[in-house]
């Protein structure tokens, strides 16, 4: 599990990476959030030498890789998936097989955007509450079993009041998985106007030197913007 399909490609097809040593029979893991075109080419290549491969990213930050309950989403032969998912159910909560190899990047890279994207609402809507005069924690309370709530409100919109950035998925990250997001929805003529803005966000927060933050520091461009904080004064 590294950060981006470079490390990918190092670890697999660099000097005494795994292409050079390993059997044929071997079976590739691969637990990265990377470009699901890159993941195709990658096995392509690895099935060249008799090796097969998955691509497995997570979804679930620092805090459910601690917890054990990642979400895993699975591209490859069904048949590896089937014979590996005791493995994968060690470190998660949920281990899903999405199709063939690339199949568990798209899925994570949708999550990526469905994720950016309910960050920005939850910051946009307590920033909006702030500023209306009524307290955004009372506000999250209330909305947050009805049909807005979600696990991300749950997860970030206290970090947010309590002004705490502290990475669980850093911005920098964020940005990286956007990138493989955008690159990917064009390379299909997939529109992603949303994703396309949250990009512009997160490059703000980026210039601001946010980019080791969690995340949930998206509420600071609502801040910025509005010239209003929702953070609590202890």
């Amino acid at each position: 599990m590294v950060p981006n399909s470079p490390h990918v490609r190092a670890a697999v097809f660099g000097e005494g990476g795994i292409a050079e040593t390993a059997k044929p029979g071997t079976v590739l893991i691969d637990m990265s959030s990377i470009d699901p075109v890159e993941s195709k080419k990658i096995g392509a290549e690895l099935a060249e030498k008799g090796i097969d491969m998955l691509d497995a990213p997570v979804s679930g930050g620092e805090p459910k890789a601690i917890d054990g309950t990642l979400s895993v989403m699975v591209g490859g032969k069904k048949e590896l998936f089937d014979k590996y998912y005791d493995l994968l159910m060690v470190m998660a909560g949920s281990v899903v097989y999405v199709g063939e190899l690339g199949s568990g990047n798209v899925a994570k890279l949708a999550n990526q955007i469905v994720v950016a994207v309910n960050i920005a609402a939850v910051s946009e809507a307590l920033t909006f509450a702030k500023k209306a005069g009524t307290d955004p924690e009372l506000v999250y309370q209330a909305i947050r079993g009805g049909l807005a709530g979600s696990t991300v409100m749950d997860a970030k919109a206290p970090m947010m009041l309590a002004g705490n950035y502290n990475p669980g998925f850093r911005i920098e990250l964020h940005i990286k998985d956007l990138t493989n997001a955008l690159n990917a929805a064009h390379a299909i003529n997939s529109p992603v106007p949303l994703t396309a803005q949250m990009m512009e966000v997160m490059q703000f927060l980026k210039a601001e030197g946010c980019e080791k933050e969690d995340h949930d520091s998206i509420v600071k461009y609502y801040e910025k913007i509005s010239g209003t904080s929702i953070v609590k004064k202890q």
